[in-house]
């Protein structure tokens, strides 16, 4: 103890020593007698000092030597002292030397000298090995911890075998446990038909289920006429992502009478339990479900994967949810000062029609001050905002202006989109007391979570096909014929004129729509074309290549009124025979690209463009770049049908 403590002070001493000689040659000055005495003393002490400073370092390096040979020496004794595996390599990793214990686990019989160490590192490279320091290999069905050191002209390596506790966290995070609640689309469709074809066929496709929760060791149980329970381990969840979910593939392949049976599946994975997890599967239910189903949807934390998505949405031919919220619309209407509509960026006939037909319904109907926030300086409904305008002056207003008009009474109607980033002001919406939505297109993972109201159909034809709607449930007086013109433009314009994504309910909102006097010439007027515009589409369409039943054409980096002209192209180019789905690529501005997609449901267009960040319908949708070529998004958009076809 005495040792250590003057090890500990040894520092202090040697700083005082060396300050002695200063104040004896002060001494000297006054007294030189006393002064020779005191430098005498002052070195002897400074001597001794630095002798013992001198040991100590001495010390200090035997001893670290010392623990280094013992540690790293490549010496047989040594290293057959060691309790673990070890092996010693040279300069190129190959074995030089090693204790039993690494012979035993890893050699047997053989003998292992001038082998490659990079044999028993799980494909691991000497070099990266010696960088990382410490990493994890599998031999032999053990697991090790292997430790790395760089010694004099080679390398050391020593193993932990710690397989007990490897494969205990393992087979920890194999059985984790995610619930599941799983949804038929429309098999009460299939149970509503009174023949035994329908019923056979609902019994096919339950039947089906119990088969692939038995074989996959699924729990599985049944909560209501179309609704299950399931709960997973996370080896059979990690199984079925592999397999991309085949069940939906399998169930797709039931039909009856020309419609397939189709699932929908939210799980909640990687939760602290299994009500958070039951919690998560909720809300990646509902995202399923209003992405048009026919899919898996698996939410971790906060991020989403899906699978499937393949098949066309299903009409619902009931209109109860329609209704109810239709009736939350006008509590929501009637609570409200003011109410200004908003659409998303760069407005359609869709978009602008469905704010025409609300227009219509609040100032007539309910006698509320009313305006439609739009850029009309970037829209694609020019020529239907002018035709309005002609009877409503005061319709339209710019986001700066309706910036003034905002408040805890204003209510905000947002049609035709869902998420933040695509409406025409984030901010402006964000300043009214309240939202109410609605929408036809897919469900997106980033949408708007806080809106009062939220009519979501992603089977409509259109925005415009669910705003008739609910203007006939809540005051179809109010329609005058131009407001009626406008709807109708937005239904034709999704639908192709009446040719794609098109059931029961959508002739019957153009019916109501003709009854309330729209005329269907004035309409085919809105989608006329100039010269100039039809040479640019021309272009397009004559410069389109194919890539797997795809067209594609890049639009000139000059090309005028381009998002107009390429949305017009995308669809003729759909004209051509064997073609599933086109995508026209152009420049809208300076550091930013635009992606037209149309398909007629082979191809789910909304897929392709989520994975360039974008978004849509199934038939219909697009994305924008930032900061890259037309020819850099071509090749982006080549990837993505590569991978997904």
């Amino acid at each position: 103890m005495k040792k250590k403590r003057i090890w500990t002070v040894l520092p202090v001493y040697l700083i005082l020593s060396v300050l002695l000689i200063p104040m004896s040659a002060m001494t000297f000055y006054y007294n030189r007698i006393l002064g020779i005495i005191e430098l005498v003393i002052s070195a002897i002490i400074v001597a001794v000092v630095f002798s013992l400073a001198l040991k100590f370092r001495g010390y200090i390096r035997s001893l670290s030597m010392s623990a280094m040979d013992d540690c790293f020496s490549p010496d047989e004794k040594r290293l057959e002292a060691m309790k673990t595996p070890v092996a010693v390599c040279g300069e190129h990793g190959e074995l030089i030397a090693y204790n039993e214990l690494f012979r035993k686990a890893f050699l047997g019989d053989e003998d292992g000298e001038n082998n490659s160490i990079e044999t028993y590192l799980s494909g691991i490279d000497a070099y990266s090995a010696i960088m990382s320091g410490t990493f994890d290999v599998e031999y032999n069905d053990r697991c090790y911890t292997v430790f790395a050191h760089e010694i004099y002209h080679g390398m050391l390596f020593e193993f932990i075998d710690d397989t007990f506790y490897k494969k205990t966290a393992q087979r920890y995070e194999q059985t984790k446990k995610s619930v599941a609640l799983i949804v038929f689309d429309n098999i009460e469709e299939f149970s509503a038909e009174a023949d035994q074809e329908a019923a056979a066929a609902h019994l096919n496709a339950e039947d089906m289920l119990y088969r692939w929760a038995t074989r996959n060791d699924i729990l599985l149980r049944k909560l209501g006429e179309n609704r299950y329970i399931a709960v997973f381990e996370e080896r059979v969840l990690n199984e079925q992502i592999e397999s991309k979910f085949s069940l939906l593939d399998k169930i797709r392949a039931i039909i009856y009478n020309g419609r397939p049976a189709t699932l929908s599946v939210g799980i909640g994975r990687g939760c602290e339990s299994l009500t958070e997890s039951a919690r998560q599967a909720k809300k990646a239910l509902d995202m399923a479900l209003g992405r048009g189903g026919d899919q898996v949807a698996v939410l971790t934390g906060a991020d989403y994967i899906f699978f499937g998505g393949v098949a066309k949405g299903v009409e619902k031919s009931s209109k109860v949810r329609v209704r109810a919220t239709a009736q939350q619309i006008a509590e929501s209407i009637e609570r409200a000062d003011r109410v200004l509509i908003m659409g998303h960026k760069y407005s359609d006939l869709d978009s602008i029609g469905a704010a025409a037909g609300m227009y219509a319904l609040i100032t007539r109907k309910y006698g509320k001050p009313c305006h439609i926030v739009a850029d009309i300086e970037h829209t694609m409904a020019r020529a239907m905002i002018d035709h309005l305008r002609r009877n409503h002056r005061d319709m339209f207003i710019a986001p700066e202006v309706a910036f003034t008009m905002t408040g805890a009474r204003t209510l905000m109607i947002i049609v035709d989109t869902h998420s933040p980033d695509f409406v025409e002001s984030e901010r402006l919406y964000k300043s009214c007391g309240e939202v109410v939505i609605i929408d036809h297109h897919r469900k997106m993972v980033n949408f708007i979570d806080t809106p009062g109201a939220f009519l979501h159909e992603p089977s409509a034809s259109s925005v415009c096909e669910l705003v008739t709607e609910v203007i006939g449930y809540l005051g179809e007086d109010c329609l005058s014929h131009t407001d009626a013109e406008a709807l109708m433009a937005g239904i034709m314009l999704d639908t192709k004129n009446f040719v794609i994504n098109t059931g029961v309910r959508t002739f019957e909102a153009a019916a109501f729509l003709r009854k309330k006097g729209a005329d269907t010439v004035t309409v085919r007027n809105v989608f006329s074309n100039s010269l100039e515009n039809y040479r640019d589409k021309s272009r397009l369409v004559s410069s389109a290549t194919l890539y797997n039943h795809c067209a594609i054409t890049v639009a000139d980096e000059h090309m005028q009124n381009s998002r107009v002209v390429c949305a017009q192209a995308a669809d003729d180019l759909l004209s051509i025979n064997d073609t599933y789905a086109s995508f026209v690529i152009s420049r809208i501005d300076p550091h930013t690209v635009n992606i037209s997609a149309r398909s007629f449901g082979k191809l789910n267009v909304q897929l392709v463009m989520e994975a360039l960040g974008g978004g849509g319908h199934q038939t219909m949708a697009a994305t924008q770049l930032k900061n890259v070529s037309l020819e850099e998004a071509k090749e982006k958009l080549l990837e993505v049908l590569k991978e997904m076809q």
